[in-house]
């Protein structure tokens, strides 16, 4: 009955959590602990209702190369209402805390096998971060500084680097269903294969040491669904890098959030695959060697969309239907070439327009959503009728270069300002923005297409504007 929980009716000085995070005494004891403490290979099959596997190879074991445990998932089931349902605590670290995007976790303490064949179901609960100690502040009514002594936010968790994959035949299926967040590990997460299906009441999965953690998806079918419960949640978040180098990747974020289908703190890597993700915020991609395409929309698709994105052929290259609501979508493919596509939303194909990128001109006749539609600019904030903004000067302590004329300003190399462009026609910012074509698309203010022109290894950032029926 030694299981990891935060406790109910404790003090502000016992940790962070709140009434919801808390469990009681005989909530946590009716739960079977399985403790492995010895290196080795161990097979999970059957089912434990309420209970938890708990790997701890000793406080030494973080630099011992032999401190490896893998876990085989055949056709097992196991729930915990109190705490992570799988947790590895102490085992071998394979990564320093200089890590790159490119980390090698192939020694990693933590692995897990999902056998060929097995369907196997880890539900769970978390543990609110309970402190180790703690400075009060001088009246002594609040917490100012504290260190962790436990806080395990996922029902699937590693305090250390851990592999996760198939076996030969890759048809082994890993569904993971989270009160908080779903697989997490504090260091670096590898995903080699495998059928993983996550859904989650927060992030689907979490790499949390900050600029540090990797989670590296090179293989394998991945579905995960933040299903909003906590009113937040990414469908993968990294606090140090995201790697996608193989495999398959369907991630929807939270739809009330502003959150995204992939997040990184460090930067999104996509180099193959097939990843598809919506959500209501872009992360970054960069330094990516594969052909990817974001939209993002004027508006929130609503979840029950059936999103089929398809070549000049009218071939379909993609189809996805989200639960969530979205307002992003990621798209990169294998064979995602450069060319035409189009876009379609259930029965309505959509269309983009503008400038291209960011800060495009609404096209004529777009109407904004639902309920914007009387948006006014806020009070006190007209501007006043002797406003020449030929007379602005910079901030205080900048200044202007001597030579720095306005009039002589020129687009970038190789966009050019239509000869009949007048800034004053231009409609006033309302608070929707609308973006248009790949960066510096060559749409003209007013235009919309429905085609969408991909540059084969580059950034494509679409903005849709409207749908329009077929």
């Amino acid at each position: 009955h030694d299981i990891v929980y935060y406790e109910e009716g404790r003090d502000f000085t016992y940790g962070e959590g709140e009434t919801k995070d808390e469990h009681s005494a005989d909530e946590a004891a009716a739960h079977t602990v399985i403790h492995i403490s010895e290196p080795g290979t161990y097979v999970l099959a059957g089912k434990l209702p309420l209970g938890q596997i708990a790997v701890d190879l000793g406080e030494d074991a973080k630099n011992d190369p032999k401190a490896v445990v893998t876990l085989v998932l055949d056709n097992f089931d196991i729930n915990c209402t109190v705490a992570p349902a799988i947790i590895f605590y102490n085992v071998y670290e394979c990564a320093g805390e200089e890590a790159t995007a490119n980390v090698d976790t192939s020694a990693a303490g933590a692995n897990v096998i999902i056998a060929d064949g097995s369907v196997n179901n880890v539900s769970g609960s978390y543990v609110a971060k309970i402190y180790k100690e703690y400075t009060l502040s001088d009246d002594g009514t609040e917490v100012t500084d504290s260190k962790k002594l436990h806080k395990y936010d996922g029902v699937f968790y590693s305090k250390m680097s851990m592999n996760i994959s198939g076996e030969k035949e890759n048809s082994g299926v890993l569904n993971i269903n989270a009160e908080n967040e779903g697989l997490d590990s504090e260091m670096h997460l590898t995903v080699k294969g495998g059928n993983i299906n996550i859904n989650s009441g927060n992030d689907g999965i979490n790499t949390n040491e900050d600029g540090v953690s990797v989670t590296t998806i090179g293989g394998g079918n991945l579905n995960i669904i933040c299903n909003g419960s906590t009113g937040e949640g990414d469908g993968i978040d990294s606090n140090g890098w995201l790697v996608i180098n193989g495999g398959s990747l369907k991630a929807q974020a939270c739809a009330v959030s502003g959150d995204a289908g992939i997040d990184s703190d460090m930067g999104i890597h996509i180099n193959g695959g097939e990843v598809i993700a919506t959500g209501n915020m872009l992360d970054r991609i960069s330094e990516s060697t594969a052909t990817y395409v974001v939209f993002q929309f004027a508006g929130k698709i609503e979840g029950g969309t059936n999103i089929a994105f398809k070549n000049s052929d009218s071939e379909t290259v993609a189809e996805f239907c989200p639960k969530n609501d979205f307002s992003y979508l990621v798209i990169a493919l294998p064979n995602l070439t450069e060319g035409d596509y189009t876009l379609w939303a259930d029965e309505k194909q959509l269309s983009h327009g503008g400038t291209g990128g960011f800060g495009g001109m609404r096209p004529e006749g777009f109407t904004k959503p639902e309920g914007m539609e009387d948006m006014t600019p806020p009070e006190g904030m007209e501007l006043p009728e002797d406003f020449d903004p030929s007379k602005l000067t910079p901030p205080e302590g900048m200044e202007a270069p001597k030579d720095f004329d306005p009039s002589k300003t020129t687009p970038p190399e190789g966009m050019e300002t239509p000869k009949d462009f007048d800034p004053s026609s231009m409609p006033p910012h309302d608070g929707f923005g609308d973006r248009g074509g790949n960066f510096g698309g060559n749409m003209t203010p007013g235009e919309t297409s429905t085609v969408f022109t991909i540059v084969k290894g580059g950034n494509n950032f679409m903005g849709i504007a409207e749908a329009v029926e077929n």
